[in-house]
């Protein structure tokens, strides 16, 4: 039968101590500490927060992290100095209240740099911190000896394995720290890698992608055995994710091996214009699993990977981003035709979206002699797809109506001639 952990109360002692000098010293130490831990933070805060800096981060991050984690290392040094001479009652108090302070900020920055400050993040920041809290709580007041004892009795034997409900919360513990700690690289790795313009942005967003995916396997291959968990039980669990591919998902297999082919051979890239059945817009993203199109009345259509390499995709601006716009009108036998082909051509030269370059000139055509008129075609270029065709039809089309009136040009409509024959003596 395991002996009882006797409790070592630091608030008890704390008391006990509050009549004598030593805590007068310790007070002393603190304010000391702080002042150092200010200055030197005032000293490094404008390096850490340039631009240039190789560290950079953020004036405020450098504040809420860089003071607690200064504090903690010269308490931690001044304790062990003191201790020596004297009991360190409440330094033993406040170096876990600092070390507390600095992971509940450090877990903090890492997530929000991690998530990009997403909403559903602070309710995490909320639950790390609470238990983080109560991990101290449970320090100073030497129950959590106790607690984890009476977790680790609940447990049984598998083997040569020990599993304990006690080993189940440090794994997960583990687990979580060793996720987001590579959630954070990953993330501050992808921003140096969207720096580098030279490298294409298909295989900066492919690399990204597998970056993460490993970085969080890894993480999660370290954890394990950090907490003693032989990695040989997740063998079991790897035929049941065999068994589940080969049954049930192999459209969400074939759908991320999908996202990485067309991020590594670059047939679609953020910002082209595709048309993909009858869906026509954007990419705005392009994630492992679908691909986000953004159409140009402002809705978001997710597409399946495997829909884009299976299905025939249109891609306008897959080597250049020029687009061609014809826009027909009709003008009316009596109507000035080369006259009419001038301002066609002078308004379109007006508009700033339209090309101007020696190649891509605006042009009007005559198509053909109909019914009821001369069938013209206004041929135009633009280089910005992305902005919208029919708003630039919009006003073409209404500058050359305003043109058409002033000069007198018409605009036929389908009209029939009758002519009634009155020949009595025909009857």
């Amino acid at each position: 039968m395991k002996s009882p952990i006797p409790f070592d109360n630091l608030l008890e002692h704390l008391i006990n101590d509050s009549h004598q000098t030593d805590l007068l010293w310790q007070v002393a130490i603190l304010a000391v500490c702080g002042l150092i831990s200010w200055a030197i933070m005032h000293w490094l805060t404008p390096y850490l927060a340039h631009e240039r800096a190789t560290w950079r981060i953020g004036n405020a991050a450098a504040k809420r992290i860089g003071l607690p984690i200064t504090g903690l290392l010269l308490v931690f040094i001044s304790r062990a100095i003191l201790e020596q001479w004297h009991e360190t009652h409440l330094l033993n108090i406040v170096t876990p209240l600092l070390g507390s302070l600095v992971i509940v900020r450090i877990l903090v920055y890492m997530l929000r740099f991690a998530f990009n400050n997403s909403e559903t993040i602070k309710t995490w920041e909320r639950y790390i911190a609470w238990i983080i809290w109560s991990g101290f709580a449970l320090h100073i007041t030497g129950l959590l000896p106790r607690i984890e004892r009476a977790l680790d009795a609940v447990s049984f034997e598998s083997g040569n394995h020990h599993f304990s409900l006690l080993l189940l919360f440090e794994a997960l513990a583990v687990i979580t720290l060793s996720i987001i700690a590579s959630l954070w690289l990953a993330q501050f790795i992808e921003s140096r890698l969207l720096r580098i313009t030279s490298m294409d942005v298909s295989l900066r967003l492919a690399l990204i992608k597998a970056m993460r995916t490993l970085l969080v396997i890894i993480a999660v291959l370290v954890a394990l055995p950090a907490v003693g968990i032989d990695l040989t039980v997740l063998s079991v669990f790897g035929g049941a994710l065999g068994v589940g591919l080969g049954l049930g998902l192999q459209k969400i297999a074939s759908n991320y091996a999908s996202g990485f082919i067309i991020l590594l051979d670059r047939s679609i890239r953020p910002g082209d214009m595709i048309t993909v059945g009858t869906s026509y817009g954007e990419v705005s993203q392009l994630n492992t699993r679908y691909t986000l199109l953004r159409a140009l009345d402002g809705t978001e259509i997710i597409i399946p990977n495997e829909n884009l390499l299976t299905s025939t995709v249109i891609n306008h601006s897959f080597t250049k981003r020029d687009v061609r716009i014809k826009l027909p009108i009709q003008i009316s036998y009596d109507s000035d035709v080369e006259r009419t082909r001038e301002l066609m051509k002078s308004i379109a030269l007006a508009h700033k979206r339209v090309l101007k370059t020696e190649e891509y000139t605006p042009s009007v055509l005559l198509i053909e002699f109909a019914d009821s008129g001369i069938n013209l075609e206004l041929s135009i270029w633009i280089n910005d797809p992305e902005n919208g065709q029919n708003n630039l039809r919009s006003d073409l089309n209404l500058a050359i109506w305003q043109a058409f009136q002033h000069e007198g040009i018409q605009i036929p409509y389908p009209r029939r001639d009758i002519y009634m024959i009155n020949d009595a003596n025909k009857l």
